[in-house]
Formats: C-alpha cells, structure tokens, sequence
C-alpha cells in the first residue's frame, strides 16, 4: 500500500462522485500490455453491441439493454418507439395507481404490490426496493420462488392491509416460466378465496403474444407493459421489468436511468486507463488469470446495499459461467461470487478471507456519506459512521496484509443516479470481460438444461402417482413398471410422502423403504 500506487490506480469521475480504487489490486503494468490486442476486440465488441450486431448468436438476437437509458442510441426508430412509449405508459399507469385514479373493484385504492417473477425479474426489483424503495409510496412484496410455504408466508403479510388492497405485477418475458406460473396461480387462487376477481387487480410485464399476454387478455388484467426479446432477464432491472414496479413504489426512476446512462458515457470512451469498467474487466482477468481461479466476494458497506452480491451473482455468473468460448473449445469459464455486507461481515467470513484458503478477490463498496442528518458520539469524536469507514479501511488493510487483492469502489450515498451508476458499471464490465476471455455474455445453456431436468422430474412424479396403490411397493418396484431409475422415482415417493399423499414404512435401507396410498 502506497500513496504513489493509490493515485495512480485511481479511476475517478468526480461530476458523479464515483472511483474506483485499484491500488490493492497489484496488476503490473507488462500485464496490462501484454491484454492490448484483447481489450482493443473487447472496444469493437461493445460498440458492434451498441450499434444493434447480433451479439447472441445462439438465438440470432441483439442485445439492447444498454439503449434503455439513451434511447437515442437504438439502431431503428421502431426499437427506440419500443423504450421511449411504454417509458411513457408506465409512468401514466403509476400515477393513476398513486391518485386512485385505477382502483380495486371493491374501491379505495391499491396501498401494497405483490410482484411474481423469479431470476433478473425479481432480482432485479428486489435490488432497487431495498436500496432506494425505504420510503415508498407502495410496499412491495416478492413470490420469487415456488416455494408454497413462502407464498404463505408473503399472503399472509398481504392480508393485513387486505388482499383487496393489493396489486399484482407479474413478470415473464414468455409466461411459461413455471415458478412465476405457478406463483400466479397460486396468487390467484389466494385472491378468489377471499372473493376477489385476480384480474382486475393485475398487471403484467410480459413479450408481447406470449402465453402471459394471452392469458392477461382472458382474464382481463388492468395493463401488460411489453418485453423486448432484446432484454435479457438478468439485464433487465432498467427496462419495464424493473421500473413499472420501481414507478410504482413512487422512486425517481428518470434518475435511475440517467446514472446508468452516465456511467455508459463514460465508459464508452476507449481510453482504457480512465473507463472504469473496462479497468475492472482488467482487474478481474488479473485476479482469476482469465480462467475464473478466484472467486469474487462483494462487501457493500451499507445496509441498503445488502442485496448487490445476490443481484451480482445472477448477472456474473449467468453470463461468464460458459462451458464452451466462441469458438467451441471447451474453456469452463465463469467468476463465482458471494458476499453480504459490511461491518457484518467482520464477525462472519472475513476471518477465512485474512486467514484462510487464498482463493478469492474482494470487492469493498464504499458510501461516504454515513446518514442525513446528525450523529451523536460514540465514543469522544467518533461516530457509528467513523467505525462503519474504519472497519472497511481496516478489513481492506488486513486482507492486503495477508497477501488478498481488492478493489474499493466508492460512491457519495445511496440514492437512484448512484444506484444506476453501478448497475451499468457492472453491466459494462462483465461485456468487457466476456470479450477478453471470448465468451458469449448474452445466453444461458446451462439455465435452459436445468429445466428441462426438472420437467423430465415432473414427468416421472406424474407416473409414480399412477402406479401407487394400498399394496406397499419398494421404489425398484415402482421404477419396474414405469421403465424409470430407481433413485428417480424414490425421490419422488419421499416426496409425496412428506405431503401425506403416501404412507411409507421405513426399511434397512432405501432399497427397503415401502410405499402405499
């Protein structure tokens, strides 16, 4: 650590507020030169993004999300009708909601929003509600799982103000999403126990003719609110997934989009010693040797920020967690990342992080601004502030001490711009990085196989009931009749038992175990 270092590994764009401190990061500059040819492709790349190329071939689709906060920037006037309209839709729907304008059937006006979506529809929102959503105009409550007890649990909470004060949002850019359709039903059925029509409290963000589409026709949903093809989920926090309930909550959603719009023109620029984001693609590339060798620990230092290393774990490993790179070779890319929050996280993990296995990187999110309003002491001259800045200098010290690199990054407070300047600082970086390791960014094989997996689950549940009768079967027994492996077809039976669809009788082993109706 060294002043020298610091002042020349800071980037700053100090009309926003923001650094990026990478001091601690120990990059050597040959390693820099010798990156040059790959961060020039890495430039060409995200301009042929910007400028609408195919960039996910898989699906023959382009990737557009960076033209939500500059529509300007679209390739067609039809793609930027596609933002600047429903931006508009949105905004109106919002305040009808707010002045009572579009009421529940049974008057009043709506005073909560249950929000259905699973991955970036949910992540995304959820990010955005905890970091800047404290005063909010509506409260918003999450299915984001297809978890029935916590779709209890959330109902639950709902009904104190009342169900028939609620709105619904639900988020599915195909519809056929099965934790979000099964959530919906769920939240429908909820709805038509307490004696209330589910469509006339619900609206939808949703690819326009999708079965969700249809189906908020049929039912007569309030509004659906379109969903571009060109949006990725785990990108899509700034489009109508994010800012319909964003709006919703009341939040200043023009400056959510204006930090994100700033931190793109600042790191478009191709001068690679001051873009932020291509100097953390850079730093990310020197910690993991281009291979993922280290994990990436996020230590946001403030409570409103406790959800960005969740929020971050869907948008880096979902787009560099690739088995092949853009040729085909098998390469097993991807960054693992974790974390929770600072000071928490001294009582936690941090004693591994110093003293354990060196496998890692962190990342420190610093906001400098403790609170609004006074402070008292203490301790003589020290606030919860001053303790909150020394734990996070003095944990960023430790781990450099024990030979752990870091990055700081530092921001004045919590608020929308600040909150789009990271999101679109971390969005560009992780473009950045798939280029300099020739990766696509853009799809997710591995998401699609896990539900495929599932759906086969389904298919084997759906014959074990079937072939459950009072005479007590072993699973091999059952697994015979159905042309189905044993193991399947006991986790199925394990299941049903457990929700009294079948008694079991517990034997020496699995093998063993006997199941009747």
């Amino acid at each position: 650590m060294s002043w020298p270092s610091y002042n020349q590994s800071l980037v700053r764009y100090p009309q926003h507020g923001f650094s990026l401190d990478l001091s601690l990061m120990d990059i050597e500059p040959t390693y820099v030169a010798a990156l040059a040819p790959k961060i020039a492709k890495a430039f060409a790349d995200m301009g042929a993004v910007e400028s609408g190329a195919i960039a996910n071939p898989d699906e023959g689709r382009m990737v557009g999300h960076y033209w939500l906060r500059n529509a300007d920037l679209a390739p067609t006037e039809e793609i930027k009708k596609s933002i600047t309209e429903p931006l508009s839709a949105l905004k109106h729907f919002a305040e009808k909601i707010h002045t009572g304008t579009i009421h529940p059937p049974k008057g009043g006006s709506f005073k909560q929003v249950l929000l259905i979506g699973i991955g970036g529809s949910a992540l995304g929102p959820q990010l955005v509600c905890e970091a800047i959503g404290q005063n909010a105009r509506l409260p918003l409550y999450f299915f984001d799982n297809t978890d029935p007890a916590g779709m209890d649990s959330v109902i639950a909470r709902l009904s104190k103000i009342g169900l028939d004060k609620t709105l619904v949002l639900v988020i599915s850019k195909s519809g056929g999403t099965a934790e979000t359709r099964n959530g919906m039903l769920e939240a429908k059925a909820a709805f038509e126990a307490a004696g209330l029509d589910f469509g006339r409290h619900t609206a939808a963000v949703t690819g326009t003719g999708s079965k969700l589409d249809q189906y908020a026709a049929e039912h007569h949903f309030i509004a659906t609110f379109p969903m571009e093809d060109w949006v990725g989920g785990r990108t899509s926090v700034l489009s109508t997934v994010g800012l319909v309930p964003a709006a919703l909550q009341g939040l200043d959603i023009d400056a959510l989009l204006a930090g994100a719009a700033a931190m793109d023109v600042e790191t478009r620029k191709q001068d690679a010693a001051k873009n932020a984001a291509m100097q953390l693609a850079i730093a990310w590339h020197s910690a993991t040797n281009g291979k993922g060798e280290k994990d990436m620990v996020v230590l946001p230092y403030k409570d409103s920020l406790v959800l960005f290393s969740k929020y971050l774990q869907q948008l880096v490993m979902e787009s560099l967690g690739k088995e092949h790179d853009l040729d085909g070779k098998v390469v097993n890319q991807g960054i693992a990342v974790y974390g929770n929050k600072g000071s928490t996280d001294q009582h936690a993990y941090v004693q591994q992080l110093r003293d354990g296995v060196n496998n890692f990187f962190a990342t420190f999110i610093e906001v400098r601004k403790g609170r609004s309003g006074h402070s008292i002491e203490v301790d003589p001259g020290t606030t919860t502030a001053d303790y909150l800045q020394g734990f996070l200098r003095g944990t960023r010290k430790a781990l450099h001490d024990s030979g752990r690199k870091s990055v700081t990054i530092s921001i004045p407070e919590v608020t929308p711009f600040q909150l789009g300047l990271l999101i679109a600082l971390f969005e560009r970086t992780v473009s950045f990085y798939a280029s300099l390791v020739n990766i696509n960014a853009y799809h997710q094989p591995g998401v699609e196989a896990g539900k495929k997996a599932a759906g086969a689950f389904i298919e084997t549940l759906t014959k074990v009931r079937g072939h459950l009768t009072a005479s007590a079967k072993t699973a091999e027994a059952v697994a015979t009749e159905i042309d189905a492996d044993p193991e399947d077809v006991y986790h199925c039976l394990t299941h049903l038992s457990a929700n009294g669809e079948v008694q079991i009788s517990i034997g020496k082993t699995p093998a063993e175990d006997q199941f009747r109706l």
